[in-house]
C-alpha cells in the first residue's frame, strides 16, 4: 500500500524576514500566517495525510517551507543543500525526521547546491530545475543517489521563478501544469496544460481526484473542476509573499517501506 506520510513544520516567528528573489517585498502577517498553515494542515489530515511535525528551526526564517529541505524517491531521502547558506540549519531536523522513519538517507555535498521545490517527480521521471538554488553539482548528485534506483533525472532550466515547482507541477494523470510566463522551455514536456494564474500551477495530490491549491487560483480552479478534479482550496497569502505555494509547505512521503 503506498503510504501517505506528510512532513510539515510550524512558522519561525522570524518568518517575515524570509528570503525574496523574484518579487518585491511585502509585509508579512506571521500571526495570520500561523492561522493559514494550521488550517493547510488540517487540510491534509481530513485528506488522509498523518501529518509529522518536524523540530522547528525558529532561528530560520524560510524554515516553515520544508519542502526545500529533502527530496524522496522511494524509500530514499536526500538530504538538499541550500543555494542560500542562511537556510542550510534547516535540514538538521528534517534528516531526523525521515532517519525515524526508516528512511535511507543521503545527502548533498559541497560544492553541490539543490532545494527541494526544484523536484518534481512524475511517476519515475525527476524534473530536476537549473537555477538559482540548484547548481550543476547538485543535479549530478541527485542522479548519482536516484538514478541506480530507477529514476530517469532530466534537468530544466529556471530563471523566471525560484524554483522549478514554482512554475510546474503535475496532475493525477501525469499531465504537467504551468503558467507559461514563468516558464523558460513548456516544450520540454510532452504532456502540458497551460493555467491561467501562477499560483494555479501548484497542486498537492491528496489522493483520487482531490488537489490542494491555493485560493489566489479561482480560474483555475475552475478549470480543474471542469476536467472532473476535486479542488480543495487553502488560503497560504502569507507564504505567498514570500514565494511560497502549496507543494513547499510539506514533503509528501508516499512510497516508504512496510
Amino acid at each position: 500500500m503506498p503510504s501517505k506520510k506528510a512532513l510539515v513544520r510550524r512558522p519561525s516567528p522570524r518568518l517575515a524576514e524570509g528570503l525574496v528573489t523574484h518579487i518585491e517585498r511585502e509585509r508579512v502577517d506571521a500571526d495570520l500566517a500561523v492561522e493559514q498553515w494550521q488550517a493547510y494542515v488540517t487540510a491534509l489530515r481530513a485528506h488522509g495525510w498523518d501529518t509529522i511535525e518536524v523540530d522547528p528551526a525558529d532561528d530560520c526564517p524560510d524554515s516553515v517551507f520544508v519542502e526545500d529541505t529533502v527530496v524522496m524517491y522511494r524509500n530514499v531521502a536526500l538530504i538538499a543543500r541550500s543555494g542560500a547558506e542562511s537556510r542550510r540549519a534547516e535540514t538538521a531536523g528534517v534528516e531526523e525526521a525521515v532517519a525515524g522513519l526508516g528512511c535511507s538517507v543521503n545527502w548533498i555535498w559541497e560544492p553541490g547546491t539543490l532545494e527541494g521545490g526544484d523536484v518534481l517527480k512524475i511517476g519515475d521521471t525527476v524534473y530536476v530545475g537549473r537555477g538559482g538554488r540548484t547548481n550543476a553539482a547538485g543535479v549530478q548528485q541527485l542522479r548519482a543517489a536516484f538514478e541506480p534506483l530507477g529514476a530517469r533525472v532530466v534537468a530544466v532550466p529556471v530563471s523566471k521563478v525560484l524554483h522549478l515547482k514554482s512554475a510546474v507541477t503535475a496532475l493525477p494523470d501525469g499531465t504537467v501544469i504551468g503558467h507559461i510566463p514563468k516558464m523558460d522551455t513548456p516544450s520540454l514536456f510532452a504532456r502540458f496544460l497551460p493555467v491561467p494564474e501562477e499560483a494555479g500551477a501548484h497542486v498537492v495530490l491528496l489522493g483520487g481526484h482531490k488537489l490542494l491549491m491555493a485560493a489566489s487560483a479561482p480560474k483555475t480552479a475552475e478549470l480543474f473542476s471542469d476536467l472532473g478534479y476535486e479542488p480543495v482550496v487553502v488560503d497560504i497569502s502569507e507564504f505567498e509573499k514570500l514565494e511560497g505555494c502549496v507543494t513547499c509547505l510539506s514533503v509528501r512521503l508516499r512510497e516508504l517501506y512496510a
